[in-house]
């Protein structure tokens, strides 16, 4: 009958000790069936389990093993039911949950631990994405992350999403979850919003100022949100009180847009690592184009502005890019590029997103209104745009050598 050994080795870290306790137990006739092993502080900790089918004194072997590499080494019976069990958590679901911030607290680890139990999930891993505090103290250059692997029984996802977004609110933290699969690690596709997602502004209102007829486009703007009027009745009616702008203003306002903090890194990496790159925006062609030529998005979908004599005549080329045509044009761009949905990234802030980022594998809000961080899958509002890069499983350290060239 085969008996089960959970191997447990602890200890200063030096070479040749995988070697060595691999040879111990190909001595005793192991087959080994899962193994970890990390080091910390240069402190090793290896977890082995094996089967033995014969008799053998693995533990005395193991013993002697450990004594010449300076390891504490115990072996564990595992009975069969324990076994079992491991086994069928094989085919539980697995969550991936992600902590992002400027500087993680560590009360945040109670917090989630106790909020993953009262779920029934287990904690298999916890690894650090981000990068080392500075020696000389402060926060890691591009924010704090942690990513926490969960696995559990079939978990009520949203009521778990509800609580940790309350939990991320009162500590500061951003707190994502993921259902894992193979597709979250095969995104190919990252559509963005542009008003106060890519840039920080709303270039419609720094038309109005530079136009004088700011308070009338805001005033258009409150009857919308109030419900009073729809994206395209408001967008229509802000569009009308630009007419007679010069469009040598364009140009100014575009020179001098400002870029979300976290953008130039994201696309640089998002460009060397092959994803498609796209702007879906309610905003204006003429400054989604400024930015694809600055910063070499793949293709643009905003609203054009009709432009006569130099001026703007205070209306646009159908179709409107709004809400519906957003998620629209996502789908079709995935299609086109032979792409599934789960492959897709969207990213963006307002009401007028939502539809895109349910659609999309990967929805974030990013620095969002309130309800639309509760209704969005993933937010992120700690940290730069570039901590996009953390959700989709990325380390610091696979991306530090393309940052040193900054």
């Amino acid at each position: 009958m085969t008996r089960r050994v959970l191997i447990r080795a602890t200890g200063n870290a030096r070479p040749g000790q995988l070697s060595e306790l691999g040879r111990a137990l190909a001595k005793s006739g192991a087959r080994l069936l899962n193994i970890n092993q990390s080091v910390t502080f240069g402190i090793l900790s290896l977890e082995a389990l094996v089967g033995l089918d014969r008799d053998s004194d693995l533990e005395a072997t193991l013993s002697e093993a450990g004594d010449l590499l300076g390891l504490d080494v115990q072996a564990i019976q595992v009975s069969a039911e324990d076994y079992q069990r491991w086994s069928g958590q094989a085919s539980q679901p697995r969550l991936i949950l992600t902590l992002l911030a400027p500087r993680l607290p560590a009360g945040i680890l109670a917090e989630v631990g106790a909020l993953t139990a009262e779920h029934g999930l287990t904690v298999e891993l916890i690894h650090r994405l981000s990068g080392r505090e500075p020696l000389e103290g402060g926060a890691p250059t591009h924010g704090a992350c942690v990513e926490c692997w969960l696995r559990g029984e079939e978990v009520d996802l949203e009521a778990l999403r509800i609580k940790a977004l309350a939990l991320g609110a009162m500590h500061g933290v951003d707190i994502a979850l993921q259902e894992d699969s193979i597709w979250r690690r095969h995104r190919r596709l990252v559509c963005f919003d542009m008003d106060s997602t890519l840039i920080q502004a709303e270039v419609i209102d720094e038309l109005a100022r530079r136009h004088g007829v700011y308070d009338e486009v805001s005033a258009v703007t409150e009857r919308a949100m109030r419900g009073e009027l729809d994206f395209q009745q408001s967008f229509r009616e802000r569009m009308s009180k630009l007419k007679g702008l010069d469009e040598s203003v364009l140009a100014e306002i575009a020179e001098s847009l400002p870029l979300m903090d976290g953008l130039e890194r994201l696309m640089r990496h998002l460009k060397r690592l092959g994803y498609r790159t796209a702007i879906l925006s309610g905003g204006f062609t003429y400054f989604a184009h400024y930015l694809q030529r600055r910063l070499g998005f793949d293709e643009v979908h905003a609203n054009e502005l009709l432009i006569e004599n130099g001026v703007v005549t205070g209306e646009v080329r159908e179709p409107i890019v709004d809400a519906d045509r957003k998620a629209v044009l996502l789908k079709e761009i995935a299609e086109r590029e032979g792409l599934r949905l789960e492959q897709t990234i969207a990213v963006g802030d307002g009401a007028n997103d939502l539809k895109m980022l349910a659609s999309a594998g990967l929805g974030i809000a990013f620095r969002a209104k309130p309800l639309v961080r509760e209704q969005a899958s993933q937010a992120i509002s700690t940290l730069g745009l570039d901590a996009v890069l953390y959700l989709m499983g990325y380390r610091q350290v696979d991306l530090e050598d393309e940052d040193r060239q900054e």
